[in-house]
């Protein structure tokens, strides 16, 4: 059986490879999706579908660039997996690469709930744009 983390690491490397059949298998159907911000994304997203939308979106606003460019670290807590990343992207002339955490909740072997945090909410506002 699989660990929190395993299961963490696989939804990374899904989401680094543009794996869209692996992170189906991955999340939940009814997850939801916690996004930060005061932006055009920010926001509780409920569904697989509508965080494939939300995905989608962000990727089709970035022009493909949106990337999770590296993991640091992994730590768990029971259902809960923290995970410290380094993301970036490109929209136009706006650049935008920092550091943030993602807390999944998992829950029989499925993502039920992500939360995202960043080191710089304005910038990433900024990025994002209304």
């Amino acid at each position: 059986m699989s660990t929190t983390i395993d299961l963490a690491r696989t939804y990374f490397t899904a989401v680094q490879d543009g794996d869209i059949p692996a992170l189906g298998d991955l999340l939940a159907e009814d997850i939801v999706w916690h996004q930060p911000g005061a932006h055009r994304f920010s926001g509780d997203h409920r569904g697989r579908d509508a965080v494939f939308a939300l995905l989608g979106a962000m990727m089709e606003a970035s022009a493909g660039t949106f990337a999770i460019d590296t993991v640091h670290s992994y730590m768990d807590n029971g259902d809960l997996v923290a995970a410290s990343i380094h993301f970036s992207g490109r929209r136009g002339e706006l650049t935008m690469a920092m550091d943030g955490v993602d807390l999944l909740r998992i829950t029989d072997g499925k993502i039920t709930e992500m939360w995202l945090f960043s080191t710089d909410a304005a910038a990433e506002d900024a990025f994002w744009g209304h």
